[in-house]
This record gives structure tokens, C-alpha cells and sequence, in this order.
């Protein structure tokens, strides 16, 4: 069975403008996001900057997310590393803290191997016994999981159930689906791919858009979940545009300036290296969420 189907919400991390954790946004966020219809919860992946969240920060936030959730949705905690000790040790602390699930995203920076991608993910996943979601985003870390690594690692560790699949690569992906059997679930890392991905059988999507727009986003993997193409089309069609411009630049920087244009968040604080928008990506922003009468 699915961890979920349909819509995930990869959800920011809210800070104070004074860089601490916002615990009382971050409610607030996820009130909105299961108030509207997102189907699962994933916390602390990229769009949460799990990367500058200290340990201490990092578990507390999951804990945190899941205890307010309540089991209202499932809840994902991105536990991954570049360190699998790190990783194995954030996957064992959200597992006592009640995930659903966790996301592993591949090993930024060291250039491991795929032998090294299969052992670093069958430890982490070992150490657990909730499933495990794959996280490939070779842009990102400079490391792609091939189709055969991850089938491999499917049909070799039993709690290694699915992957996000946010490379880019269709002609990659398609291969992944054709040579997996059905053995691992695929989730589109990529809000503009969701049509395709899961026109080649994906269980849904792990989404950014989903921050601004959760229903929309339900209604979109909904629809080509149900085989509803006509439907799904016209809503691609439709909010292509913000996909795109929630990524005008790095991600989560767009889409926390237009969460807090919104009035979701109170402040755009994304923590160093990252920044906010220049005044003219503000601007670009402003009048595609004025297009569509977000703000």
C-alpha cells in the first residue's frame, strides 16, 4: 500500500525575522495545507532548508509537525544526509516520534558511487522499520540514482518503498517504471511534471506549488489519478506559470515571498546562504499571484 496518493506538500520551514523557528506559523501552515485538501505532509525536505536547520532544530521540527498534525494526514520527515550516520541517526529519532514515513535525499557532495547509494540507503533503512522514500534530485546534490539502483534497493530492502523522482529526466524516469514491475511507488519531485510522471503510473507528487495552492494541486493529481486527462490538462495549463515562477529563483525563496505576500507567514526570512528576492523578482512575483487573485 501507498504511503499516500495525490498531492504531498514539501512545506517551508517559517522563521521569525529574527531566523529562529516560527512553531506558531508553522501551525498555522499546516492547518491551511489539511484544511484544503493536501494529502500528505513532508517536513524538513529542500523547500523546509533542512540543510541549515541545526540537529537539535531538525528533530524538533519533525516532532513538532507530527504532533500537531495528529494524524490528520500522514506525515513525511526528510531525515537524509551526506553523512548516513547523521541520517540514520534523524531516521531513528523521527521514527520514535511517530513519521509515517521518511524521505532520504542522495548524499550531497561526496560523490558516491551507486554501490555507495545502495549501502548508504540500506543502512539507514535497516536502522528503521517505517518506509523509506528515495529522494533523487541530481541538480541538487550532484548525485543521480540510476533505475537499477532503485529497483535494486526496492526489491532488497523490504521498507524501501517508493522514490521522488525530481531529475528532470523523463526519458529516465519512463526506463525507471519499465524496468520496476511495480515493485517501488514513484512520486513527481517536479510540480510541472506531474502529467506526465503520472500518465506513466506515479502515485503522485511531492510539491512545492502545494504551499500556495494545496487544493489546486489535490485536484490536479486527483484528476489524472481518476484518469481525468481533460481535467488535469486545462488545471496544468491553467497554473503552469506559477509553477514556474515559484522557482524564478532558488527554492524556497519564491515560494516563501509569496506565502508571505499571501499573509500566511509574516516574514520571507530565508536563512544564509539563501536570500530574499531582489525588488524586481518581488515585483515578477507580485503579478502572477495578482493573475491569479492570490494576493
Amino acid at each position: 500500500m501507498s504511503i499516500f496518493t495525490g498531492a504531498g506538500c514539501a512545506i517551508v520551514t517559517p522563521f521569525a525575522a529574527d531566523g529562529s523557528v516560527d512553531y506558531p506559523a508553522l501551525e498555522r501552515l499546516l492547518d491551511f495545507q489539511i484544511d484544503n485538501g493536501t494529502d500528505a505532509i513532508i517536513i524538513c525536505g529542500t523547500t523546509g532548508e533542512s540543510s541549515t536547520l541545526t540537529e537539535e532544530e531538525h528533530s524538533q521540527v519533525i516532532a513538532h509537525t507530527i504532533q500537531y498534525v495528529n494524524h490528520r494526514v500522514p506525515v513525511i520527515a526528510g531525515t537524509g544526509s551526506n553523512d548516513t550516520a547523521t541520517a540514520v541517526m534523524l531516521s531513528k529519532q523521527a521514527e520514535e516520534d511517530g513519521a509515517d514515513a521518511v524521505l532520504l535525499v542522495t548524499p550531497y557532495y561526496n560523490k558516491a558511487t551507486q554501490n555507495g547509494l545502495k549501502m548508504h540507503f540500506k543502512t539507514i533503512a535497516d536502522a528503521i522499520k517505517i518506509p523509506v522514500i528515495l529522494y533523487n534530485v541530481p541538480s541538487r546534490t550532484g548525485c543521480n540514482i540510476q533505475p537499477e539502483t532503485a529497483v535494486w534497493l526496492a526489491r532488497n530492502v523490504e521498507n524501501i518503498v517508493a522514490i521522488k523522482e525530481a531529475s528532470s529526466n523523463i526519458s529516465q524516469i519512463g526506463h525507471l517504471f519499465a524496468i520496476a514491475n511495480g515493485d517501488i511507488d514513484v512520486y513527481s519531485g517536479n510540480d510541472d511534471q506531474i502529467v506526465p510522471l503520472l500518465s506513466l503510473g506515479g502515485k503522485g507528487v511531492i510539491s512545492v506549488f502545494s504551499n500556495a495552492l494545496p487544493g489546486t494541486m489535490h485536484q490536479l493529481a486527483d484528476a489524472m489519478l481518476k484518469g481525468d486527462l481533460e481535467t488535469a490538462r486545462k488545471l496544468n495549463s491553467q497554473y503552469l506559470d506559477l509553477m514556474d515562477g515559484f522557482f524564478m529563483d532558488v527554492n524556497p525563496i519564491p515560494i516563501k515571498e509569496a506565502l508571505y505576500q499571501m499573509g500566511l507567514i509574516q516574514s520571507n526570512f530565508c536563512r544564509m546562504p539563501l536570500t530574499t528576492m531582489t525588488d524586481e523578482g518581488k515585483a515578477k512575483l507580485t503579478a502572477l499571484l495578482q493573475k491569479h487573485s492570490l494576493v
